[in-house]
């Protein structure tokens, strides 16, 4: 029996507000030229990091990454599901600042 999916915290955007949390949904690109917020797709933000994704460490690498641009520290942002999948979703705990693509 396969376990249960998350349900979609974001409807039909790629983000959603919890309270002051923000929960983003993250189409990971791991092995990339640079680390770089792209565009939504769907329901998904497409963030690109250039670490190997190999036990976790893109998505590591990308929490380090995404903590600067919202002005948050790397432990207010949890990943919620897909550490080693390129399909996440995080939880960014009150964050400071957002990157342009939240605001257009």
């Amino acid at each position: 029996m396969s376990s249960p999916r998350p349900r979609n915290a974001t409807g039909e955007s790629f983000f959603a507000w919890d309270g002051d949390t923000l929960v983003v949904n993250i189409l990971g690109k791991p092995a990339a030229s640079k680390d770089a917020i792209g565009k939504p797709l769907g329901t998904q933000l497409k963030v690109s990091v250039t670490a190997a994704p190999k036990d976790g460490r893109a998505t590591d690498h990308m929490v380090r990454f995404l903590a600067p641009l919202f002005g948050v520290t790397v432990a207010d942002i949890t990943v919620v599901f897909g550490r080693e999948s390129v399909h996440k979703q995080l939880r960014i705990r009150a964050p400071q600042k957002l990157p342009a693509v939240f605001t257009q």
